[in-house]
C-alpha cells in the first residue's frame, strides 16, 4: 500500500487535500457540547461590611455563610477571604458535571437561611451571588490624556456607561471597576460627640431619615371633581448633593426649640 502512494505522489496529494478540507468543514459544524468541561463550575458570594476589619468580617459574615452552605450537590471544596476594606468573599467549587445555573440557585437558597444572622448593615448593602470565578481574565486601564477629567469623573463614567455593557457580553461572568466612586464622606469629631452626648448611630439615623427621595404627590389627581382644570405633579424632594446641604442636617431637636 505504501509503495502504491510512493509511485503516485499526485494521487496521494489529492487525497491529503481532500481529507484536510473535510476536516476544516467539520470543525465549524462540531457541537460545543462534545468538548468536555475543563474548568469546574464556580459560584462566588460577595458581601460588604463597611468599616469592619478583616477579623470582624471573618467572624460575623464569612463564617456564618460557610456554616449554612451544607447539602449542596456536587460541592468539591469551599474557600473564603476577608480583607481590611470590609469585603468578604466565599468561593464554592463544584464538580464538572454539575450545572452552573442549578448550583447558583442552590447557593442562593442556602444563603437565604444565613441572611437573618448577618449584620443589618450587610443586609442593607446586599449580598451578591455570581456563577463566575474570582480570577481576572482581563484588565483594562483607562486614563485621560489631559488633566481636564479627574479620576473620579473617569470612574463615574465607567460605572455609568461601560461596566454594564461589558457585563452583558456573552461569556463574561462579572465586571469590576477599581477606584473611588462618587460619595459623600462625613468625619465625626469625637470631642463634640461627647460634648453633645451624641452617638454615631444617632448621626447615621439622621442622615438616613433626611437624605432620601420623597414623592410629595399630585394636585388634581384622579378622580377629578367637577370644574377641575389643573392636574399637576409636585416635584419630589431629592437627595442631598453638596457638603453645605449635609451640614444642615438636624441631628437633634432640643426642648428649647434649638436644633443641633
Amino acid at each position: 500500500m505504501a509503495r502504491f502512494f510512493i509511485d503516485r505522489p499526485i494521487f496521494a496529494w489529492v487525497i491529503a487535500i481532500i481529507i484536510m478540507l473535510a476536516g476544516a468543514l467539520s470543525i465549524s459544524r462540531l457541537a460545543v457540547a462534545r468538548f468536555p468541561d475543563i474548568a469546574p463550575p464556580i459560584v462566588t458570594i460577595n458581601a460588604i461590611y463597611p468599616g469592619a476589619s478583616a477579623a470582624v468580617v471573618a467572624d460575623s459574615v464569612t463564617q456564618i455563610i460557610e456554616q449554612n452552605m451544607k447539602g449542596l450537590d456536587g460541592l468539591l471544596f469551599m474557600t473564603s477571604s476577608s480583607d481590611a476594606t470590609g469585603r468578604g468573599d466565599v468561593t464554592l467549587t463544584f464538580s464538572p458535571e454539575v450545572n452552573a445555573d442549578i448550583a447558583q440557585v442552590q447557593v442562593q437558597n442556602k444563603l437565604q437561611l444565613a441572611m437573618p444572622f448577618l449584620p443589618q448593615i450587610v443586609q442593607q448593602q446586599g449580598v451578591s451571588v455570581a456563577k463566575a470565578s474570582s480570577n481576572f481574565l482581563m484588565g483594562v486601564g483607562i486614563y485621560a490624556q489631559d488633566s481636564s477629567i479627574s479620576t473620579d469623573e473617569i470612574e463615574d463614567y465607567l460605572t455609568t456607561n461601560v461596566v454594564d455593557v461589558i457585563a452583558r457580553i456573552p461569556g463574561v461572568g462579572a465586571a469590576q471597576t477599581f477606584g473611588a466612586k462618587y460619595a459623600m464622606r462625613i468625619w465625626l469629631d469625637p470631642d463634640k460627640l461627647d460634648t453633645y452626648k451624641i452617638t454615631p448611630t444617632e448621626v447615621v439615623s439622621a442622615l438616613r431619615a433626611q437624605n432620601q427621595q420623597v414623592a410629595v404627590g399630585q394636585l388634581g389627581g384622579a378622580p377629578s371633581i367637577q370644574g377641575q382644570q389643573i392636574n399637576a405633579t409636585i416635584n419630589a424632594r431629592g437627595r442631598l448633593q453638596t457638603p453645605e446641604q449635609f451640614r444642615q442636617i438636624v441631628v437633634r431637636g432640643n426642648t428649647s426649640g434649638s436644633v443641633l
